[in-house]
């Protein structure tokens, strides 16, 4: 029998919006996230958070994948200020 090759896990940052009533369907896919819906101000919220949440951790030279939950939630705490 063959064995499987062993995949590195891969982790990614999920953000959906509940406030879009405009009838605008947005979605956004970038590197470690995917965004869905909210008004226009949510998502483009969204989208900063990602951004800045992507930026830290190329800085610190990590990867979403190599942070604990906790760190990740403060990352993402002080991105979104």
């Amino acid at each position: 029998m063959k064995r499987a090759k062993a995949t590195k896990p891969t982790s990614a940052l999920l953000g959906i919006g509940l406030d879009g009533d405009d009838g605008q369907t947005r979605l956004t896919r970038g590197n470690n996230f995917v965004l869905y819906g909210g008004s226009d101000e949510t998502h483009s919220a969204m989208q900063q958070t990602a951004i800045r949440v992507n930026e830290r951790l190329e800085r610190s030279g990590r990867r979403l994948e190599d942070v604990s939950f906790d760190e990740l939630r403060d990352i993402v705490a002080d991105a979104a200020d």
